[in-house]
């Protein structure tokens, strides 16, 4: 079967920077679906056609990845407003700022913690690998038809390094995975 949209593949890659430095390296396949949200456009477009046992590599610019840096994204925010267990790489949605949090960040980001001051914290709503290219070398390990239920929702929840706003957000209190 050829990737087309509407379907389900399974993909292994490794991912580098222009300098060839590994920025992820998943050697299990995990299912994406194709012409949904969990691709970006330029890894769904470049898949196209291909069958399984596919070896795709990418050059892809900061606007075909991750977006070029943005420093309007970066914000200070009172150290008071956050718990005490507050740490560097906590991520927090949006939506989820701390009551009294400035009201220029976007409630669409997700914003990573990446510096804590006695004074402030320092909140950043860009992706980490915003302004980098990347080189990715993709193996396409299966394909299938999505289902209808695959198709309607427009993923498989696998989406390809979306941030995860489980970092100083659940409830009880639990962490998980900030990266995909």
């Amino acid at each position: 079967m050829k990737i087309s949209e509407h379907c389900v593949v399974g993909l292994t890659w490794v991912m580098k920077d222009t300098l060839g430095e590994v920025l992820d390296k998943l050697d299990e396949p995990i299912e994406f679906l194709v012409g949904g949200h969990d691709l970006l456009a330029s890894i769904d477009k470049a898949l196209q056609g291909h069958e399984v046992g596919a070896k795709v590599d990418l050059h892809l610019e900061p606007e075909d990845a991750f977006g070029d840096y943005d420093e309007n994204r970066v914000f200070l925010e009172p150290r008071g407003l956050f718990p005490a267990e507050l740490e560097e790489g906590m991520i927090y949605d949006g939506h989820s700022l701390p009551a009294g949090a400035s009201s220029d960040p976007s409630p669409e980001l997700m914003y990573t913690v990446t510096d804590i001051y006695p004074e402030h914290v320092v909140l950043d709503g860009n992706h980490p690998l915003a302004g980098i290219a990347i080189r990715l070398h993709i193996k396409v390990a299966s394909v299938r038809a999505a289902t209808q239920e695959e198709t309607d929702n427009g993923s498989l929840g696998t989406g390809f390094f979306k941030l995860e706003s489980s970092l100083g957000l659940n409830d009880d209190g639990s962490t998980g995975p900030t990266l995909h």
